[in-house]
């Protein structure tokens, strides 16, 4: 049983995190010489990569379990009684015209 779910984004963005502080170690081992610019295109390359790979993994698993999505919506996230919104005798039009606001 896994004890947490799997994240490619995180695993995509550990992997150059930890090849960054790869090359510092053997920077520090004296293995080579390692400027300190070439670790900025590594660590921001990994991190696009990375929200890739996450968007990517949750655009996929978002419109698997779905459903219908013909249905209407709002920005509220609930879909209104009486229709589509703003159609008349919504909750959106008696409202304004109970309390006068508008």
């Amino acid at each position: 049983m896994l004890r947490h779910e799997f994240q490619p984004g995180r695993l995509v963005a550990g992997l150059f995190v930890g090849l960054a502080g790869f090359i510092y170690a053997g920077d520090a081992g004296g293995l080579w010489d390692t400027p300190w610019f070439v670790i900025i295109p590594i660590v921001v390359g990994g991190l696009c990569l990375a929200g890739a790979t996450a968007t990517v993994v949750g655009i996929r698993k978002g419109s698997a379990g779905r459903g219908d999505s013909r249905r209407p919506w709002t920005l509220t996230g609930h879909i209104p009684a009486g229709g589509a919104p703003g159609e008349e005798g919504t909750a959106q039009d008696t409202d304004v015209g109970k309390t006068g606001r508008g």
